[in-house]
């Protein structure tokens, strides 16, 4: 009997979770904005930042549960395509975490002192700029999606963009917060900083070559 929730499983929910959780602790930009903006000029500087960096999640969840629900209606074999691209895009993201000079993102930047709108603006601006985020909802979002027996695509896309939102936000409080410490930890801990590297890229490689064995169910 076919289910018409709109709520994506437990399961699948909890997965999305998952790799929402490895690929905001994978340095990028948002991440590299956020430590040096609260670092340089305090965390509510790097608070501020953040709400700009939230909206931009915001944006893009809209944009990609809207065009993800013409895809479905459109192209049949759109999601086996999606999902080989966010396979392939999880193991660059691998590479990029063990790569040879793979620099750490507690490496402050010196940025200038800036007043709450444009902080809000520029954390704006760097996460619409952010490929990572890009691709995480262009080619990962899909495919926890099920258009064949859980309701409305569009509401599913929205809960799966809401829960990367509440995660992502969460965890970069928490580095805005812990900023100044963490960057002293790793300063004082150089090892630490190849293991944590080391670690974050056996894991996306892992959710990847999962991610293309399983295929969609």
């Amino acid at each position: 009997m076919c289910r018409s929730s709109p709520i994506p499983e437990l399961a699948s929910l909890f997965a999305f979770a998952l790799i929402c959780l490895v690929m905001v602790l994978t340095p990028g930009p948002n991440m590299v904005y956020l430590i040096s903006r609260s670092i340089c000029q305090g965390r509510m500087a790097g608070l501020i930042s953040l709400g700009g960096v939230a909206l931009g999640f915001m944006v893009y969840m809209f944009c990609a549960a809207l065009g993800i629900t013409a895809l479905v209606m459109a192209v049949p074999y759109a999601y086996d395509a999606l999902r080989l691209a966010g396979a392939l895009y999880l193991l660059y993201l691998a590479w990029q975490s063990v790569k040879p000079g793979g620099r750490s993102p507690f490496q402050v930047r010196d940025l200038p002192k800036d007043s709450p709108r444009k902080l809000f603006m520029m954390g704006f601006i760097t996460s619409l700029l952010n490929p990572k985020i890009a691709v995480m909802y262009l080619s990962l979002l899909p495919q926890f999606i099920a258009p064949e027996g859980h309701g409305s695509v569009l509401v599913q896309s929205l809960i799966l963009g809401t829960t990367q939102i509440m995660v992502s936000v969460s965890i970069n409080a928490l580095i805005v917060f812990m900023a100044g410490a963490i960057a002293v930890f790793l300063g004082e801990r150089p090892l630490w900083q190849v293991l944590q590297r080391w670690l974050m890229g056996t894991v996306l490689a892992g959710l990847a070559v999962r991610m293309l064995a399983e295929g969609r169910r």
